[in-house]
């Protein structure tokens, strides 16, 4: 015959796959009773009994959209699931987190785009930008003109300004010119 405890927490089968995380749960246990040590066998009976809530609210909050012929559960429907099942008491504590969340999700959403964030009318964005682009022509300007006046310190800027490129003389006029020095000093 099996522990008790094995009775209380069965070994996760392949039925079981949906459960809550552990260390959620070891997290909660921590925050809620910081100086409490709880066993193992504990932890493991928590979370079955919190994966077991959240499937009985879960199927009975179906039942209510099916019964309204909806095809999504909505959170109306998950506080009539809490009622139906006689957590009554929870509905109160429930609204406030729904009420919570539909204020972070609005928060959200008028925080989508930066453009919103920065309270800047986009009529100034643009002028901004504007400034910023004939700023770096001017930039772009410079430096094209300093590397001009290096090339033209440099003679190898031509007539025209632009940049002339180094052609070194043909191969067969530097041999000839060997040649001569090598017959004069014959």
């Amino acid at each position: 015959m099996g522990s008790p405890e094995r009775e209380l927490c069965p070994p996760p089968s392949e039925e079981d796959e949906l459960t809550l995380p552990r260390a959620s749960i070891n997290k909660m246990i921590k925050e809620l009773v910081p100086s409490v040590r709880v066993a193992f066998e504990s932890r493991e009976l928590i979370l079955n009994c919190c994966t077991e809530f959240i499937h009985l609210i879960s199927s009975e909050a179906n039942e209510v959209c099916n019964q309204s012929n909806k095809k999504t559960i909505n959170a109306e429907h998950v506080l009539m699931a809490l009622d139906r099942l006689g957590f009554s008491d929870y509905t109160v504590e429930a609204e406030a987190v729904l009420k919570d969340c539909k204020a972070v999700a609005a928060k959200r959403r008028r925080q989508s785009t930066r453009l919103e964030n920065l309270g800047i009318p986009e009529e100034e964005l643009f002028r901004q930008q504007q400034e910023l682009f004939a700023k770096a022509r001017e930039e772009q300007a410079k430096q094209e003109q300093q590397q001009w006046l290096l090339l033209q310190q440099q003679g190898l800027a031509g007539p025209d300004g632009m940049p002339q490129a180094y052609i070194p003389p043909p191969s067969g006029l530097k041999q000839e010119s060997q040649e001569d020095d090598d017959d004069d000093y014959s």
